[in-house]
């Protein structure tokens, strides 16, 4: 049976409703009187209310997840603008609170944390050993002299020190900065080298598809170009013939020592962390998130958009360098137990995730579309393979979740919450999806979440439905940059989001929104194709493209030329596939289910669809390659997954040229 796009798949049943989240925040709104007993609470309603107030949302949010605001008073509380200038205000001003104490200041018992590595070892740290081995790094860095403001930086995997990392960096007020170590040499210096980080924490050697990478090269590079360094500490081994003047001290002495853990108040604005942006087209943009705007935001998107729960067990998989790793991180904040997986997530096995899922009892999972897209694929059936009673909901994000995919999910696992979502680094949070006790439409997100005025804008800046627009956000939220680092006049910031429409977020993303708010992600503003006139969004072909049992991936890149338009796809092939037998099939496919006009001028069979270490395809570098542009020009190798891939791309601009 073809998935149609639009029908509901899935609905919360009544039960679940009356006990969700959503519904106890509700009451609590009538409870306060914030709403009158009259005021509809069905969730559109709520999310036109919130705003449309949002100062009033923003308070109540707070006092339902249990943060003071207090000291804010009774007077404005958030910018009086969108716009990035410093004179429009901040927000809550006054008040002070601190993530880690958000995280550790409590008695909780039981599991915080498991760690498992790709081997299957299994690391379990409590509540008390958390604190005390957060206690131990925080002294360390107080007796390193690091004071607020001050930057602490890793290159470390999706391990239990990186948690541990960024709670005793925040504890201290200091700003954290964490890389993946499977970035090149000149990839993490271009992002750490801005912080001018004054202590490092890093191994030497990580676990990947079942064996041990060495980046004892690649550290002394790193170490080599951070010149403020006054510590270093080693989670393994540190590389031979290191040279610095930082001391280095070993992970194991530093946080075995006993020391008494507290967290300094800092202001609600004082910078947590930075998070980079790719980085493929030029300097990674470093990104500065706040305590009090990333404590809201993500505790609003676990509690109202994602049902977590105290003792919940918070499965994300995602690479240290990708955001998600910050929300799984944040499900400490929620008192839930966060699950690690380092390494290969498909190693040795496809459903290695699965299994885990149900291994820990997990009760959320979050997970990329590509790898659902891969476990479909592959047949895989995890309702029916694995334990996963204790699922109830599945968070995806990275990329648009195909009609397909949609299907698979529930004719293995019909009783689970399976929302797609679309957020960004950039806030640190979610803007479409996640809508407890809406419908799940095939092939579409849920609708925008509370607090988030999102909107798809035509060209004139007019609010369109049915319509593809650019995705806006014209009320301020709490989670939005506080700036961007080494941006000193702003500038830098103001043109990445407000320059569009002027005093307006534009998030670089084409959506479009159905009457019930419903949306689909159509791509990148700026991967757009314009075919005569006619614009195409990437994602329609890819949901047609991917679905083919003879490609693996595809990528369609469009580029303006002198004569003509020329629109290739790229695609990666499944094996025992020739490019021709691939061809046929995505013409007839395309030509079948969306028209003539999207048919590719030519199918490109590449070994590897490139994309960001985050997942991102990398439609326009590819496009400036084939502008005439050198790979080297155009990306970091270190930061992107398959340079022989774009080299591959850069080898057909060359043969294009000569013909």
């Amino acid at each position: 049976m073809n998935p149609v796009v639009g029908e509901v798949i899935w609905r919360p049943d009544g039960e679940r409703v009356a006990r969700s989240e959503f519904r106890a925040f509700t009451d609590k709104l009538r409870l306060d009187e914030v709403l009158s007993t009259t005021d509809p609470v069905d969730y559109l309603s709520v999310w036109r209310w919130s705003v449309d107030n949002p100062s009033a949302f923003w308070r109540s949010l707070a006092a339902f997840v249990g943060v003071d605001v207090s000291a804010a008073g009774d007077g404005e509380i958030m910018p009086s603008r969108l716009g990035g200038d410093p004179e429009d205000g901040c927000w809550f001003p006054g008040v002070s609170l601190n993530y880690a104490a958000v995280a550790l200041d409590h008695d909780r018992e039981g599991d915080a944390i498991i760690g498992i590595a790709e081997d299957g070892t299994r690391e379990v740290l409590t509540w008390a050993d958390l604190r005390a081995r957060v206690g131990a790094l925080t002294g360390f860095l107080r007796d390193a002299g690091v004071r607020p403001g001050d930057r602490v930086s890793a290159v470390l995997p999706n391990r239990t020190e990186a948690v541990i990392g960024l709670l005793a960096t925040a504890s201290v007020g200091a700003v954290w900065s964490v890389v993946a170590p499977e970035f090149g040499s000149s990839a993490i210096v271009s992002r750490l080298q801005q912080l001018r980080p004054v202590v490092l924490l890093a191994t030497n050697a990580y676990q990947y598809n079942g064996r041990s990478v060495d980046r004892g090269d690649v550290l002394r590079e790193v170490v080599a170009g951070l010149t403020d360094l006054r510590a270093i500490v080693w989670i393994g081994e540190q590389p031979a013939d290191l040279r610095t003047s930082a001391a280095s001290h070993d992970w194991v002495e530093v946080v075995s020592k006993v020391r008494p853990w507290r967290a300094d108040a800092v202001d609600f604005n004082h910078p947590l962390w930075v998070l980079f942006s790719s980085g493929t087209t030029g300097v990674p943009k470093g990104i500065v998130h706040g305590h009090g705007g990333v404590v809201l935001e993500q505790l609003k998107t676990l509690t109202l958009h994602a049902e977590l729960r105290p003792g919940d067990r918070l499965f994300v998989v995602g690479s240290t360098s990708w955001v998600v790793w910050n929300t799984l991180a944040s499900g400490l904040l929620r008192g839930a137990t966060i699950v690690l997986l380092d390494g290969n997530p498909a190693f040795a096995a496809l459903d290695h995730v699965w299994k885990i899922a149900a291994q820990e009892q997990v009760s959320l999972m979050g997970v990329g579309a590509a790898y659902l897209h891969a476990c479909m694929r592959s047949g895989i059936a995890p309702g029916a393979e694995h334990d996963l009673s204790a699922l109830r909901m599945i968070h995806v994000t990275g990329s648009p979740l195909s009609p397909d995919a949609f299907h698979w999910v529930y004719q293995s696992l019909p009783d689970v919450w399976l929302a797609s979502v679309s957020g960004g680094t950039d806030v640190a949070g979610i803007f479409l999806g996640g809508a407890p006790t809406e419908p799940v439409r095939v092939g579409r997100l849920q609708p925008p979440a509370l607090g988030v005025a999102a909107a798809a804008w035509n060209a004139a800046g007019q609010p369109v439905v049915d319509e593809v627009g650019e995705l806006v956000v014209t009320v301020p939220m709490p989670s939005m940059p506080l700036r961007f680092w080494d941006d000193p006049d702003g500038s830098r910031f103001r043109a990445s989001y407000f320059e569009h429409y002027p005093g307006v977020w534009r998030h670089g993303d084409l959506v479009e929104f159905a009457p019930d708010a419903s949306s689909v992600i159509v791509g990148r503003s700026d991967s757009t194709l314009n075919r005569n006139g006619i614009r195409l969004g990437p994602a329609d072909l890819y949901q047609v493209v991917e679905a083919l049992p003879e490609v693996r991936e595809a990528m369609v890149v469009g580029v303006e030329e002198p004569e003509g338009y020329f629109m290739p796809l790229f695609v990666e092939l499944a094996e025992g596939v020739t490019q021709e037998q691939a061809e046929g099939a995505v013409r007839k496919a395309i030509r079948s289910a969306l028209s003539p006009r999207y048919v590719p001028d030519q199918v490109i069979a590449l070994s590897a669809i490139p994309h960001t270490r985050t997942g991102k395809k990398l439609e326009v570098p590819a496009k400036r390659i084939l502008m005439g542009a050198a790979v080297d020009e155009v990306v970091d190798p270190g930061s992107v997954d398959s340079i022989e891939a774009l080299r591959e791309i850069e080898a057909v601009a060359h043969r294009r040229v000569l013909v």
